[in-house]
């Protein structure tokens, strides 16, 4: 049995202690009392406490028996969080999901003989596995992620609810989009490209650029075409649109009444109750990669990966915290078995690329019941 510290005891961050702890020894902590509570309510045999990640004495000191760091901290405190953990020579595994690259991190991780796996969520992370895994069986060409989380019922007048803090999904909305066409990083507005999109058992669902591929555009620079798209229902694009034309994600100030304030910061208050997600509300993820390559025949193959999930009402478990959480405790058990030990930092990629450690992820996650299903053909 080893030892896993969890930061952060939000919606996804819980989901991960609770998971982990059928087979480890887990504390979670967070800034947030009640939310400790709740999930001690919910999984007793946890421990709690009360940490502030801003503290780097605190932090450092926290961390320091544990076997394995496991960070969910809202994005804007991820980078410096893992820079942290790493700098106390503590391996870590990370979902939070940050704006910086974390591979400037890869020469302190070496020093210091951490692993340091990150960006190990569903997108990123999951399908960096699968694109890891597949530029090892075909020669990519062409790689396209669709994703989103959705609640299932449609309310006007956004038609969305957040797993996660509104303001993460915000930065996601408003740091510029990078993909790359023709073997060129092409940089675009967030939001900017839409198109309307099929899917079975949902229907239609409008895809956006974001930022998505992070690493991947750093990592596989021999993909001469790789995009990912983020899907909301219809409707849900224009109203995010107007608020941001408008001004309501500047993180400037502007003054009221005599008050200094943030529109951000208020939007961000007004959307938490707007866009909170229910406990129990039944909400879905879905995602495909697509992936075009040449076989070892000679032949272009498209291999699609689909995932259709759903909130878990047995375990009470959302469907975004189930198929971002379990792929980063996948990761860690992965770690801690053993089946992977080089030190660095490292993006799923390149740990997906490695058969063995690519099957237990499926494996892993499968066995909860989060099952993706891979189609291919030859399309010439």
């Amino acid at each position: 049995m080893s030892s896993i510290i969890v930061l952060g005891a939000g919606m996804v961050g819980s989901a991960m202690a609770i998971d982990l702890a059928k087979k480890h020894s887990v504390t979670v902590t967070d800034i947030d009392r009640k939310r400790l509570e709740h999930v001690k309510a919910k999984c007793p045999p946890l421990t709690t406490a009360e940490v502030n990640v801003r503290d780097a004495a605190a932090l450092r000191a926290v961390v320091a028996p544990f076997d394995l760091v496991i960070c969910a901290v809202p994005g804007f405190l991820g980078f410096t969080t893992v820079r942290k953990v790493i700098d106390a020579g503590k391996n870590i595994v990370d979902i939070s999901f940050f704006p910086e690259n974390a591979l400037e991190l890869d020469a302190l991780a070496k020093e210091r003989g951490v692993t340091a796996i990150v960006d190990c969520g569903v997108a990123p992370g999951m399908h960096n596995f699968i694109i890891g895994r597949y530029n090892e069986l075909l020669q990519l060409t062409d790689v396209e992620t669709l994703v989103g989380g959705l609640p299932k019922v449609r309310r006007w007048p956004f038609y969305y609810k957040a797993p996660f803090s509104p303001v993460d999904v915000i930065e996601e909305y408003t740091r510029p989009a990078r993909f790359v066409e023709n073997g060129h990083t092409v940089v675009r507005e967030a939001l900017s490209d839409s198109e309307l999109m099929e899917f079975a058992r949902i229907g239609t669902l409008e895809a956006f650029n974001t930022d998505g591929l992070r690493s991947l555009i750093h990592t596989m620079p021999q993909i001469r075409n790789m995009k990912e798209k983020t899907l909301r229902y219809p409707g849900h694009i224009d109203m995010i649109k107007a608020l941001k034309a408008s001004g309501f994600f500047n993180s400037g100030t502007v003054r009221v009444q005599g008050t200094d304030v943030s529109p951000l910061d208020v939007t961000s208050a007004v959307l938490f109750d707007e866009w909170k997600l229910g406990e129990t509300e039944p909400e879905l993820t879905v995602m495909r990669v697509t992936m075009k390559g040449r076989n070892a025949s000679g032949a272009t193959e498209q291999v699609v990966y689909d995932l259709y999930d759903e909130y878990d009402p047995e375990t009470q478990t959302s469907s975004m915290a189930r198929t971002t959480g379990y792929t980063a405790t996948a990761a860690a058990s992965m770690f801690l078995e053993g089946l992977f030990a080089e030190r660095g930092v490292f993006p799923p990629e390149l740990i997906g690329k490695h058969e063995q450690c690519f099957d237990y992820v499926v494996g892993y996650l499968a066995d909860r019941n989060v099952r993706y299903t891979r189609t291919s053909r030859i399309i010439q």
